[in-house]
């Protein structure tokens, strides 16, 4: 828990000496939809099947990115975290808990959830101070934009690749918790049903 504080107060100073940008503005939702933005990519484009998009300002934009690269962040982690638990791996807790990750939520003791609720908290809180500064592009907690913008096009490309990966990980750990749910399978043979 201590390493956790300090490592925020950590980045939160380090970020005290990235110099500082004005955020260029745009009114305009056509810029989201622009091939060159980040997160059009081939073979879809500008994937917005259900609307959600239309007739929103660049601000609401840059909130549904934020909260799509957060989202998707969370995602691959997860899905990290459900392979590593499924192979029976649980560092804080000596291997005790279940291998089921579903099983081994249920399992957790209190103290392991408020650890889990303060640290996810711990780390909303700092990138909300984040997204207080100027300049602040979507998503970008660590400030690389300080650095780099999006003219640069290895630059974009890991971006694009970032936001793929999140995607793909957010229906990967929803089909995995629903083929747990439905068939109790969470590990190395998660697709076991299909093929017999």
């Amino acid at each position: 828990m201590k390493t956790c504080f300090c490592l925020a107060a950590l980045t939160a100073s380090a970020s005290a000496f990235a110099p500082a940008q004005v955020a260029k503005s745009s009114t305009a939702l056509n810029g989201w939809k622009d091939d060159m933005v980040v997160g059009i990519t081939a073979p879809v484009g500008f994937f917005d099947p259900l609307g959600l998009s239309k007739g929103k300002d660049d601000a609401t934009m840059a909130m549904y990115r934020e909260a799509e690269l957060k989202h998707g962040r969370v995602a691959m982690a997860a899905c990290l975290g459900w392979y590593i638990t499924a192979s029976g791996v649980h560092p804080a807790f000596d291997s005790k808990l279940s291998s089921d990750p579903l099983e081994a939520a249920a399992q957790l003791p209190s103290v392991g959830w408020l650890q889990f609720v303060l640290g996810c908290g711990a780390i909303e809180w700092l990138a909300q101070q984040i997204k207080a500064r100027p300049g602040y592009q979507p998503g970008d907690v660590l400030g690389a934009s300080y650095w780099v913008d999006n003219g640069d096009e290895g630059w974009v490309d890991y971006q694009n690749k970032e936001i793929n990966n999140g995607r793909l990980a957010m229906l990967a750990i929803m089909g995995v918790i629903t083929q747990d749910l439905q068939f109790h399978d969470y590990g190395d043979q998660i697709f076991k049903p299909l093929v017999q």
